[in-house]
């Protein structure tokens, strides 16, 4: 949803307005209460996630079952079993 903005706020507060705008955020420009004007991002917000932006940034052991054989093994068999593997 778009904010409504009176022309006089909208001169006080240009700047941080289209700063909102450039970042997705659209606003109208209203004269004494009548919207007169849309402004809109040149460049649309792309919504998408890019798969891999992560990459590098948190690195997960090869088996990171190891951790919780334990308590894996207690939940399906209802008793704790002490892993034979060594930690």
């Amino acid at each position: 949803m778009d904010i409504t903005v009176n022309i006089h706020a909208a001169k006080t507060q240009l700047s941080r307005l289209v700063e909102q705008a450039s970042r997705g955020q659209a606003f109208i420009i209203a004269k004494a209460g009548k919207p007169m004007v849309r402004v809109v991002p040149l460049n649309p917000v792309d919504a998408r996630r890019d798969l891999g932006s992560l990459a590098g940034v948190c690195v997960l052991p090869a088996d990171i079952k190891a951790a919780f054989v334990d308590d894996i093994e207690s939940m399906f068999y209802g008793s704790p079993v002490k892993s034979t593997k060594s930690r």
